[in-house]
This record gives structure tokens, sequence and C-alpha cells, in this order.
């Protein structure tokens, strides 16, 4: 093993809360003790899983956060984690990354599928580049004592959520989520992001994520044609195949339940906003 220090990393989404966190480390880094964000270390890595299904403004505000990690000396890692070619290679072929779609049986019953995406192509794989990338373990090296719950991982969970703030599954990693101990509220993200460093965020989450509002899919139909044909891509792709293993019940992007090519302007009339200078603010779901 080359080192035994605890490890402090953020899990980069790039969307608002995580940016904050970013760029909140990267004040403290240049400023120096004490920190002006003391519950935010210094991280000793910053990573970025590219899920290759999200909205422009994802990446432009990723590549924000690793330009100013890289100014301030803070490594920042964008790793490959390709769910939307994994999803669209192999669903109707063979089991897939269970992504919590709406359902809808034959019978009218309503549900929702269980989530399990952000577990698989976010936090296992920032664990194994750190277990073998930044810990440098060997293949099926068992894990020290040492390091055992030893390193934290970040998340940007803000207050109003604070509800999804939960002790981490991993041998690693002790979760962390400063934003909720600060009682930050998106507004709170917001306004950090764009008073301090002039950068007008929004929501990072994959085209095809059901947690969307349907306006969010107008959106991008009109202003992202090529993200809205990507989420169209997923949506037919569920309408036209069948799960493996199979579903008695039909499957939706649309917490309407309707295919996204029949979605009305009624439909989409749910856009999310919070004040910033009494200014409502998309917030990009």
């Amino acid at each position: 093993m080359l080192t035994w220090n605890t490890l402090d990393i953020l899990s980069c989404g790039a969307g608002t809360p995580s940016t904050t966190l970013a760029l909140m480390s990267c004040q403290n880094a240049q400023r120096g003790p004490p920190y002006p964000y003391p519950l935010v270390p210094v991280y000793d890595a910053v990573i970025f899983c590219d899920l290759h299904s999200e909205p422009g403004w994802v990446y432009e505000q990723a590549a924000f956060a690793a330009a100013a990690c890289r100014e301030a000396g803070i490594p920042f890692y964008r790793l490959d984690a390709d769910l939307y070619g994994d999803f669209t290679r192999n669903f109707g072929r063979a089991r897939t990354a269970c992504i919590p779609f709406w359902t809808l049986g034959d019978d009218g019953k309503k549900g929702k599928m269980p989530r399990q995406c952000t577990y698989d192509y976010k936090i296992k794989v920032i664990e194994k580049f750190v277990r073998y990338e930044l810990l440098r373990y060997k293949p099926r090296e068992r894990t020290l004592p040492l390091d055992v719950h030893a390193h934290s991982l970040h998340m940007g969970i803000m207050w109003e959520e604070r509800r999804r703030a939960r002790e981490s599954r991993q041998t690693l990693f002790v979760n962390r989520y400063p934003l909720v101990e600060m009682g930050w509220t998106r507004a709170d993200c917001y306004a950090y992001n764009k008073n301090v460093w002039g950068l007008a965020t929004r929501a990072s989450c994959c085209l095809f994520c059901p947690y969307h509002t349907n306006y969010f899919y107008r959106y991008i139909r009109e202003y992202e044609p090529g993200c809205y044909a990507c989420a169209l891509q997923v949506d037919t792709l569920v309408e036209t195949h069948q799960a493996r293993p199979p579903l008695k019940s039909k499957l939706f992007l649309s917490k309407s339940r309707k295919r996204l090519r029949d979605l009305t302007a009624e439909d989409c009339q749910d856009k999310q906003t919070f004040l910033y200078f009494q200014t409502p603010v998309w917030n990009g779901f």
C-alpha cells in the first residue's frame, strides 16, 4: 500500500449542490485555514461520473468545476460510466440497471420501479476508482482494516433533500453531507455559485431520469434537440421492448404515464422554480 491516509472524496454530479461543494473546497484551498467553509474539506479527489446522458449545461458546469479545481490544486477526475450506452444496447436483451420508471398495469394500477442506477453507475464506480487507482489495491486483494470506513464520500444533498442522506453501504466510505449540516437549500447553493463564481447552475440528472418534470422534456425538445432525441429513444425502447426479466406493467419516463411524444402543453405546466432576488429560477428538473 502507498498510503494509509484517510481520503476526502467528493461525488460530483456537476449539478447545483455538488458544484457548490467543489467550489467551496477550491475557496478553502486558495485561502487556507481557517477555512471560510469549515465543514467542506479540501478534497483529495473530486470525481465526476459521465453517464453519457446529461443535458448540455451539466457538462458546462463540470468543465467549470474542473478548471476551478485545477487552479486550486485539487485533483478532478472524469470517469466513464456509460449508463446511456449500456441501457440502449441491453434493454430487452439482458438485465440492465434498475431505473425508477413509472409503471402502469393493464388493470390501471400505477407504480414505480426501484432505483439502483445511481448506486451502480456512480457510487460503485467511484469506490472502484478509489480502491484501485488512489489506494492502489490489487484485484481481489482484501481490504485492510485501516481502510474500512476510513474514507469520507461527500455528496451534494441539500437541506430540503435531507431524507436522502443515508449511511454508506460501501466498505471504504462513510457518507458526509455538508450542505445538510450547513442547512443550505438549492436557492442558497445557486446564489453562492452565481454571486461568488458568476456561474448560473441547474440540476444534474440524466436525460431519461423519470424524476424529471414534463416541463424538462418540453424544454430540451425546444432548446437541446439532441438531448431530447436521446430521451425519446429510451422512451421508445421501453415501449417497444420487454424488460428482462419480463414485467407485466408498461414503463414510462413521464410521471403522467404518457409517451414523451404525447405530452401536451397542459401536461408540461409543472415547472419547478425557486427565488433568486425575488425572481423565479428554474431548477433544471
